[in-house]
């Protein structure tokens, strides 16, 4: 396999996941890439381990995902199965809990943990609904 400062050269200018728009950054759409930002740092092509959070919405039901790059080598032949896709716990202290130890223990990208933690945040933040506060009708007399 390439090395993966092999696979950014050819890939930072030319992906087809590359989206671009006059006075805003160039980003990335890239499943694997935590911020969609288009550099190597979190790149889900170029990366030899890869970290991605994001949230997926199947008619009612809204859960998040992480998705991270397999750890056999016999799956980079394979890119239908390159990447793992593992739900993540809604709830604030198991979710947090169950996304440190899949960064720090097993993972080993603790330099994306921070990034992870503030989007997984504003994921679950997303899925509230405004509550209406229904005002009564009474008329005065």
């Amino acid at each position: 396999m390439a090395s993966a400062d092999l696979l950014w050269q050819c890939v930072k200018k030319s992906s087809s996941f590359i989206r671009s728009s006059q006075n805003a950054p160039r980003m990335t759409m890239e499943p694997g890439n935590l911020c969609g930002v288009n550099s190597f740092k979190f790149s889900g092509l170029a990366n030899t381990k890869v970290l991605g959070l994001d949230a997926k919405i199947v008619g009612k039901k809204e859960s998040i995902i992480l998705t991270t790059k397999s750890k056999k080598a016999s799956r980079a032949l394979r890119p239908g199965s390159l990447l793992q896709q593992t739900g993540i716990k809604k709830g604030p202290k198991k979710g947090v809990a169950q996304l440190k130890k899949a960064i720090e223990a097993n993972f080993n990208r603790r330099d994306l943990c921070a990034l992870a933690l503030t989007k997984y945040n504003k994921i679950r933040q997303s899925f509230k609904k405004n509550k209406v506060a229904v005002k009564s009708r009474r008329s005065k007399k």
